[in-house]
């Protein structure tokens, strides 16, 4: 059963024992909203599950667990089962995105504007910071690239549909089904939202990105699965 009042955010969780408790309490000092707290840790192999367990037990409502590493995209599944507020944000667990922009992030939807919003990394507004190296500025521009491509096959206006900021209510998201398990989970819930016509709105938010070297999940081929992803889903049927 939905609560009304209640946002439900779901934070997929991998290998990241140094930064969890840091941005669960940062999730847990926004006081304006209603919010029940689902982590979703994805088969980490570092000491994540320790330090959730022992060390950030009162931060959560709600932990899932299971030993094997699955990806972003079931660990989110998995998360948005359990979910029982009428309005959802992912959350990653990296720091790069900031809890403060909550209130942004579900305005649009409380004034009945649109079902579904994503925080945007290039809309002017946020606060941003972003690594000199090369590597991330290839990032950047492949984004940029997918984006458009995302743009022209789902006929949306986004500046960064790859964003880990998505949030929407409940209800649109179960007229979807979602299947992919790693990063392509993204892809695929921004092509599904469109082919139900919903029309994605979005706002700045603050960013804050890291290298793969700092921790960065997300691969370099993980472009050329989002590609085919997007094409999959567009021309494929059912919704």
């Amino acid at each position: 059963m939905q609560n009304k009042n209640l946002i439900s955010i779901v934070i997929p969780v991998y290998n990241e024992e140094k930064l969890i408790k840091k941005l669960l309490i940062k999730v847990n000092s926004i006081k304006n909203i209603k919010k029940e707290v689902i982590v979703v840790n994805d088969g980490s192999s570092d000491n994540t599950l320790d330090t959730l367990k022992n060390n950030c037990s009162k931060l959560y409502d709600l932990l899932i667990n299971y030993k094997k590493n699955r990806g972003k995209g079931y660990a989110c599944r998995m998360g948005l089962r359990k979910a029982s507020g009428t309005i959802i944000i992912i959350q990653d667990a990296d720091l790069e995105y900031n809890p403060k922009n909550y209130s942004r992030l579900i305005n649009p939807i409380l004034q009945n504007k649109t079902n579904v919003v994503y925080g945007s990394r290039v809309l002017k507004g946020g606060k941003r910071v972003r690594p000199k190296t090369i590597s991330f500025k290839i990032r950047i521009l492949a984004n940029h690239f997918l984006t458009f491509l995302s743009n022209i096959l789902n006929n949306q206006n986004l500046t960064d549909a790859h964003t880990c900021y998505k949030v929407f209510k409940k209800s649109t998201y179960n007229k979807i089904k979602l299947k992919e398990d790693g990063f392509n989970f993204c892809p695929e819930m921004t092509t599904k939202f469109s082919k139900i016509n919903e029309k994605i709105l979005e706002v700045p938010i603050d960013y804050f990105g890291r290298t793969i070297e700092e921790g960065k999940k997300i691969q370099f081929f993980d472009g050329f699965r989002a590609i085919n992803c997007l094409i999959k889903y567009r021309f494929k049927t059912p919704k």
